[in-house]
């Protein structure tokens, strides 16, 4: 499990991270979402090691990861913009990440570079930038780390890629001990693959819930009430997050159970009723409008 408590991080004058605790969980996929600036690369950055934090604490697996290497041998960080070496191919990157990963799968690697149509003798600079995404995502599953911390690993991936890391990943979690931590400015990336989701706003977690108890206990329904008197009963009688309406046709988001929302709106006899699937995004802009952001006007 990797643990953060009141982790802050300040650069000169902009506060990086504030206050943060959260937890993620073994075995899970994580997600970490947030505007461009909100804090997600610094944190990572901390959950591997390679900055120190200024106050709190970090621990992965009941350890501190910062000038531990037991610790970071269980970590692989895939930054934004990974650094190859100059003139290298991806036979050199192999070579020099098992001098300390001593667990990668050099088989596995290569197996993977040739599904991937990665040559493995061609320089890395003469690679695109998905190409040089493919070639992380690859290094970073093959290293056969507990912990994989991957920073806007699908931007840039076309779509068949992105689904083919994917995949790959929720297999790694099935067949052993495999936690991906994926940060994203872009929430539908997340949206097939994360079990949880944390929402990281100025430097500090604003949300950090599971998915799917968030949709089982958050609807959005339209529907057509013939008395504008019972538009009104329904919506002082459900915990509304949000309503508006499209012509005659009201739709609203609410708290509680599918079946509790749609008993009530069914007593006033609606002309036409329907529960639509809330996206990860509306999910988000819900939760988070209540607490007072327009999460609308800083993520999309």
């Amino acid at each position: 499990m990797i643990q953060t408590v009141g982790v802050s991080k300040r650069f000169e004058d902009v506060q990086a991270v504030n206050s943060l605790s959260m937890e993620i969980h073994q075995g899970e996929v994580f997600g970490l979402v947030g505007t461009n600036g909100a804090g997600k690369s610094t944190l990572l950055r901390m959950l591997c090691g390679i900055l120190r934090q200024d106050e709190g604490s970090i621990a992965v697996d009941g350890q501190p990861v910062y000038e531990n290497e037991a610790a970071k041998q269980e970590i692989f960080y895939i930054s934004d913009d990974s650094y190859y070496f100059t003139g290298s191919t991806p036979v050199d990157m192999e070579r020099y990440y098992k001098q300390f990963y001593h667990k990668l799968d050099s088989v596995r690697f290569y197996k993977l570079l040739l599904q991937f149509g990665l040559d493995k003798k061609r320089k890395i600079r003469t690679f695109s930038k998905g190409m040089k995404k493919q070639l992380s995502a690859i290094l970073g599953i093959c290293a056969n780390t507990k912990y994989l911390l991957c920073d806007e690993t699908f931007d840039g991936l076309d779509p068949v890629m992105r689904q083919a890391v994917k995949g790959i990943f929720a297999t790694e979690v099935m067949e052993r001990e495999f936690t991906p931590v994926i940060a994203s400015h872009n929430l539908r990336e997340l949206e097939d693959i994360c079990e949880n989701v944390g929402l990281l706003h100025k430097g500090g977690i604003l949300l950090s819930e599971n998915l799917e108890n968030m949709k089982l206990h958050l609807h959005k329904v339209q529907c057509v009430i013939p008395e504008e008197e019972q538009e009104k009963q329904i919506l002082r009688e459900l915990d509304v997050i949000r309503s508006d309406h499209q012509g005659s046709l009201l739709m609203v988001t609410a708290r509680g159970t599918r079946s509790e929302i749609m008993k009530c709106i069914q007593e006033k006899n609606p002309l036409f009723c329907e529960i639509l699937p809330l996206t990860l995004e509306e999910i988000f802009i819900s939760e988070t409008e209540v607490a007072g952001y327009e999460v609308k006007n800083l993520i999309f």
